[in-house]
């Protein structure tokens, strides 16, 4: 895949590309025609420019296992995709209607049009976590209004699905999303709790209410975590304005624990459409954040702070093992070792009912010199090996969903195997091993080292001989 740039005029996948619409932080989004669609359509690529982060093709990846499964008023209606081999995109319906963030310009919103919006948005959330699906990026530029006025939610890349792997957990340690909106949970790692994005329309909400975000906007993980022990000045103390009832909606949602925010997001829209059924509690009537000996007891003292949990439904089946393969595809392939590993894997998979395989490669970091993430033909390297990944299991002929597909970049291959079979709970991995060389004989190789130290059963695969 050398492409990495869009010009207007050119046919990807039978669309003709016009004019560029908008340029995100992970994505570039243009206007598309199809002569077999009459409707507007816009096509989604990902930044794949030298120096960008790899975490933006991660998300792509996310956003197209997620987005085809989504339905309804709520969601864009998904049209297409390309796949990584020639070139990503998505095609969706282009929404005639814009996003909430002209409206930044107009804040503080007056509460009789903010709480219709906050309920419509909550709506929203409600339909999209009946599919299974948590946001985790709720924001204005992602929020878009129909020509009917209905809430249409947008970019699913930093998404939860939880009947699909989330590749952005497995592959990364720090939290995405967006600063002002973040959960406290979400900024501790936890991607799969709904009630995220209740905390994230609460920040919204407080923001329209009184044209201030409740927790600035923090570009570092010290600064995120501050959200976790401190609480913000309520919005009756910026804005007189707002009524109590909304004020308890939104501190509400704002509660660091989420057992102690509305259960549902559905539940949320009823308190802002019926605000005479809001019960009032302590929260309505506070014109100040709490003071210093709060703030450090819930700083220091560890029964005052929240133990945040993965979600798991109850009944839910215990989860299928996951299987794991590192392949080395740096060096020239090896025919035998393709298949010897496998063969491994298919006869794991013949005894562990339901298993998905992770597909891992390292891709190797300079330590010292600056690494640049385009190749000498000018290919993004970090697309090519995911690419290759594919390639490879294509002969096991699993279905989406059951193999998933990581290119690592780190400077120590071992470090990075042994970091993510310890993050993701891998059962077993499978390692090939190649002919032993006089430098692997004197220095050990990536093998020896991970079957010594990972936290897991290893398999280590030799071609056979012939």
């Amino acid at each position: 895949m050398h492409r990495v740039r869009l010009t207007e005029g050119d046919v990807i996948g039978g669309f003709t590309v016009g004019p560029r619409l908008h340029r995100g932080g992970m994505a570039l989004i243009h206007a598309v025609t199809h002569p077999a669609h009459a409707v507007p359509l816009v096509m989604k690529v990902p930044i794949l420019f030298e120096g960008e982060d790899p975490a933006a093709i991660v998300s792509f990846e996310m956003e197209q296992m997620i987005l085809p499964r989504l339905h309804g008023p709520h969601v864009p209606r998904f049209i297409a995709n390309g796949d990584f081999s020639e070139l990503p995109f998505i095609v969706m319906e282009r929404i005639p209607g814009g996003s909430l963030l002209p409206r930044l310009a107009q804040l503080p919103m007056a509460y009789a049009e903010l709480a219709p919006l906050g309920a419509q948005i909550a709506t929203a959330l409600e339909a999209i976590h009946r599919l299974h699906v948590v946001h985790l990026d709720v924001k204005p530029s992602n929020i878009l209004l129909r020509e009917t006025g209905a809430v249409v939610l947008i970019d699913y890349g930093l998404s939860h699905h939880d009947q699909l792997p989330d590749l952005m957990e497995e592959e990364f340690r720090l939290p995405y999303g967006t600063a002002p909106y973040m959960a406290p949970e979400q900024v501790m790692g936890v991607r799969s709790e709904a009630r995220s994005d209740i905390f994230a329309l609460g920040a919204l909400l407080y923001f329209f209410a009184t044209g201030t975000r409740p927790f600035g906007d923090p570009q570092k993980l010290s600064g995120l975590k501050r959200r976790l022990w401190r609480d913000p000045p309520p919005p009756r103390a910026l804005n007189p304005d707002v009524p109590k009832p909304l004020q308890e909606t939104i501190l509400r949602c704002l509660e660091v624990d989420p057992e102690r925010r509305h259960p549902s997001a559905a539940q949320l829209a009823f308190d802002l459409r019926n605000p005479d059924q809001v019960v009032l509690t302590p929260r309505a009537e506070k014109l100040r954040a709490d003071g210093w000996r709060d703030t450090l007891r819930r700083r220091f003292n560890p029964e005052a702070r929240p133990v945040f949990r993965r979600r798991i439904e109850e009944g839910a089946a215990p989860p299928a093992p996951i299987l794991a393969v590192a392949l080395d595809l740096a060096e020239a392939p090896d025919p035998r070792l393709d298949d010897a590993l496998r063969a491994a894997l298919r006869g794991l998979l013949a005894t562990h009912a339901g298993a998905r395989i992770a597909c891992l490669h390292v891709l190797r970091q300079n330590r010292l010199a600056p690494d640049t993430s385009l190749d000498a033909e000018g290919a993004n390297k970090h697309v090519r090996r995911l690419v290759a990944l594919q390639q490879w299991a294509a002969p096991l002929g699993l279905p989406e969903g059951r193999v998933t597909f990581h290119v690592l970049e780190a400077v120590d291959a071992v470090g990075a195997l042994i970091d993510y079979v310890t993050a993701n709970g891998i059962d077993h991995l499978v390692l090939g091993a190649r002919p032993a060389s006089t430098k692997r004989r004197l220095l050990g190789g990536v093998s020896a080292e991970v079957t010594m130290n990972a936290p897991c059963t290893v398999t280590v695969v030799r071609p056979h001989a012939g």
